[in-house]
């Protein structure tokens, strides 16, 4: 999973709204890896606050192929430029598919959480799984550090985003990792009952 950094406001708030952003921090999924960015569930979610009269505005700091460690090591510039009320976390998956340790995941993910927190901004902590040949007990470790997470610092989390996706092959690209166009607003979907709390 490699790919450029897309790190852009993908729209503006509504006109006479008292300015509030969002930044997604996350991975290839998020950044739209092998789609046009508009179509992307990050593009289709600003569209969906700007018809909902939402004054929040976008930005979406995710690049394809980050890891936790990743994400850690770029925060405190992202947090400072765009002094988000939400960050939505979409990482770790890349963490499993490079075999890395799950509880430094954890730890990595627990202090951007912290950090984001610490300047007043909800988290909105979006779970992956990793295709089932990483062998069955390092896929359960590795995905019970979202749960667990959201148990310890009574995080707000979606569950496995690409459920119901993953095993639809008209809904997925070539490769099978990544969700086509087709299914960004499925994402959407699935993401937005636990973000709107956050907003209000």
């Amino acid at each position: 999973m490699t790919g450029m950094v897309l790190a852009m406001v993908l729209s503006v708030a509504p006109a006479g709204a008292a300015a509030k952003t969002i930044v997604v921090l996350g991975d290839s999924i998020s950044a739209g890896y092998g789609i046009e960015v508009q179509l992307g569930w990050v593009a289709l979610l600003q569209k969906k606050l700007v018809d909902a009269g939402s004054p929040h505005a976008v930005f979406n700091e995710s690049i394809s192929g980050d890891t936790s460690a990743g994400g850690l090591a770029r925060l405190e510039s992202i947090l400072a430029r765009h002094k988000p009320d939400v960050v939505v976390l979409e990482l770790g998956a890349n963490d499993g598919l490079r075999g890395l340790s799950p509880q430094e995941m954890k730890r990595n993910l627990t202090e951007i959480v912290n950090r984001s927190r610490h300047i007043g901004a909800e988290v909105l902590l979006l779970a992956m799984k990793i295709p089932p040949n990483y062998g069955k007990r390092y896929i359960e470790m590795f995905y019970e550090v979202y749960p667990q997470l959201a148990g310890e610092l009574r995080l707000a989390w979606v569950p496995f985003i690409l459920e119901d996706i993953a095993l639809k092959p008209e809904l997925m690209q070539a490769d099978g990792l990544h969700p086509n166009a087709d299914a960004q607003p499925a994402l959407v979907e699935k993401i937005w009952p636990s973000l709107l709390p956050l907003l209000k």
